[in-house]
């Protein structure tokens, strides 16, 4: 039996498979069959004739791109913060994350703040997230239920600190635990495709006692964890400092359940582990969410071309104030500007003949959306069976008056496309934004 999500979208369609090649059609339809994908087709098959059809002409037609690591509270302060170090300012989380953060124990600024951050997400190619809230636990219902509301798909996180933050953000080990564990009953199977993740903001800020509840909480619960990994050395030497005799800064979640060994984990950054990292986490449900455009900012950039050559599931990250922008397509254009930055400052040793080892733009379009999507099981991708989400773009503002292909369409829109460009946003096979 068919439901109201049952329809066809028609236009040139782009999508991934595999990383190694983009698949084009021109003209084609994708078949949306109860919120599911049916499959793509030239001409519609029989079974399919008479169910609705939207032509979309020769607009581009992409899966949804899945943002695997998002600051929701930081969108306020984006594009700020990255000129500290010239002024001799204080810290980025003293001066711009913390104060901001400590603004949501306030219903009125959150629902305001949030609700402003969610209309645009909705104007933007993404169709699913991982994100964090703030300690406070009704902020994080209310973000949970704006984006609900508005059709999105993600998990948020209730954040976790019980050490090294500022006044007004520290709870104890026994009342965050007890925070968290009310949360997860209350919010349990109420806003649909919008789910919660156990989420220790990372181990400078989380006590053993506070992990090893909030590890206990997500294997009863069967509730997935993000937190950040290896992001920085002066972080790994802290976390060194506070857990000591660690082989790497992963066995700190590790050791508590919290790095995919219970429950499915999405570790952000992860731009310094060592061998033993890298073995630990090959060996675990862990997906890293690399965030480029932030790394670089650090003077980083991260070993995902080694990921992906150890079985590690890779997926990318806007983070949001440390770049300053929603839009997944610069995350894409970044993610491949830093794999060429990091093969030619290590790998090509200065030989002109040297072929390229960076990201090509078919790989780092699939860990947007399909590699970041297999969080959820089926996402990312029109295959048959994945849940259907896409988004519609209208490329003709930035065309030029020659005929391009489909994959020199695609590529442009990355480089180039913004939020004007897009037409309208599927999510799950529901219309959630249009123009």
């Amino acid at each position: 039996m068919m439901d109201e999500r049952t329809f066809a979208l028609k236009g040139t369609v782009v999508y991934t498979e595999e990383k190694e090649s983009f698949i084009c059609f021109e003209q084609a339809y994708i078949v949306c069959e109860n919120g599911l994908s049916a499959g793509v087709f030239l001409e519609l098959p029989g079974q399919y004739r008479d169910i609705p059809v939207k032509d979309y002409g020769s607009h581009v037609i992409i899966p949804g791109l899945c943002d695997m690591h998002l600051h929701a509270p930081q969108y306020g302060f984006r594009g700020l913060g990255r000129n500290i170090d010239a002024d001799g300012w204080g810290t980025w989380f003293d001066i711009y994350a913390f104060p901001e953060e400590s603004h949501y124990r306030d219903l009125d600024y959150a629902y305001r703040a949030y609700d402003r951050f969610t209309g645009d997400l909705m104007k933007t190619t993404t169709t699913r997230a991982v994100m964090f809230a703030t300690i406070h636990r009704l902020a994080t219902e209310l973000l949970m239920s704006l984006l609900y509301q508005k059709g999105f798909a993600a998990y948020v996180g209730k954040v976790n600190m019980d050490r090294n933050s500022m006044d007004g953000l520290i709870e104890t080990a026994r009342e965050s635990i007890h925070e968290t564990e009310q949360w997860l009953l209350d919010c349990h199977g109420l806003y649909g495709s919008v789910k919660p993740i156990i989420t220790p903001r990372y181990v400078p800020t989380c006590s053993g006692s506070l992990l090893e509840g909030l590890g206990s909480l997500a294997a009863r619960y069967k509730v997935p964890v993000q937190s950040h990994l290896s992001e920085g050395l002066d972080e790994i030497k802290w976390v060194n400092e506070l857990e000591p005799g660690l082989q790497c800064y992963g066995e700190a979640y590790d050791r508590y359940g919290l790095l995919g060994s219970e429950v499915p984990a999405v570790m952000a950054h992860c731009v310094f582990p060592n061998q033993a990292e890298m073995k630990l986490m090959s060996e675990r449900n862990v997906m890293v969410a690399h965030c480029p455009e932030c790394n670089m900012f650090a003077a980083n950039t991260a070993p995902i071309r080694e990921y992906l050559n150890n079985g590690i599931a890779v997926g990318l990250g806007t983070d949001m104030a440390g770049v300053g922008r929603l839009e997944m397509f610069q995350v894409i254009k970044h993610a491949i500007l830093a794999s060429r930055v990091r093969w030619g400052a290590e790998e090509r040793e200065g030989d002109p003949d040297a072929p390229m080892k960076g990201l090509s733009w078919s790989e780092a379009f699939y860990l947007a959306t399909k590699g970041g999507g297999s969080f959820w099981g089926n996402a990312g991708s029109f295959e048959p069976g994945y849940l259907f989400d896409a988004v519609v773009l209208d490329d003709t503002s930035i065309a030029d008056l020659n005929r391009r292909s489909a994959c020199e369409r695609i590529e442009r829109l990355i480089q180039a496309g913004d939020d004007r460009n897009i037409v309208a946003k599927y999510i799950e096979g529901k219309s959630v934004y249009h123009i």
